[in-house]
């Protein structure tokens, strides 16, 4: 890999890592610096195509509102450039939860897994997201009665309740 095609990736990882990190402090002026202007379109888990700047930034405006607490932890993630189009896939492992406790505890907990598929566009001020989708991965529940079986979880922002 040419020293220009890994500065390439290395500004991609951190325009991802800026978006899971702006919906974890729940800023939506954050996470609209980093999408494009138009010709956006995202698809969390359970949810529609929605398409369109409006669209997409209101979604993430309604699921951090529904939100107290959300925090991504990233695996599996792969990043692949392609002139100015990069392609991010990962593995969402989304801790998220409700309001607190009456007695100011932590409100209940839950994980989720998601893989998301994130694309960027390079732009004059850097890399900005054109789309992003997400599904729910199915897990298998030790704890259900009949053992072992599928079980779906959600995540991504929606993804408590996500994204992504």
């Amino acid at each position: 890999m040419s020293g220009g095609a890994r500065t390439d990736v290395a500004a991609v990882e951190a325009a991802n890592a800026a978006l899971y990190d702006a919906l974890e402090q729940g800023d939506l002026d954050a996470v609209a610096e980093q999408w494009l202007d138009e010709g956006v379109s995202v698809v969390h888990p359970g949810w529609p195509v929605l398409s369109g700047r409006d669209e997409v930034l209101r979604s993430y405006a309604l699921i951090m509102a529904s939100t107290e607490y959300i925090q991504f932890f990233l695996t599996d993630v792969e990043v692949s450039v392609q002139g100015d189009t990069a392609l991010v896939t990962c593995t969402e492992n989304i801790l998220s939860g409700g309001p607190a406790e009456p007695d100011g505890s932590a409100g209940p907990l839950v994980g989720g897994l998601v893989v998301a598929t994130n694309v960027f566009r390079r732009t004059p001020d850097g890399w900005k997201i054109w789309s992003h989708h997400g599904s729910p991965v199915l897990v298998e529940r030790e704890d259900e009665p009949g053992g072992p079986g599928p079980a779906e979880e959600s995540g991504d922002a929606q993804e408590s309740g996500d994204g992504a």
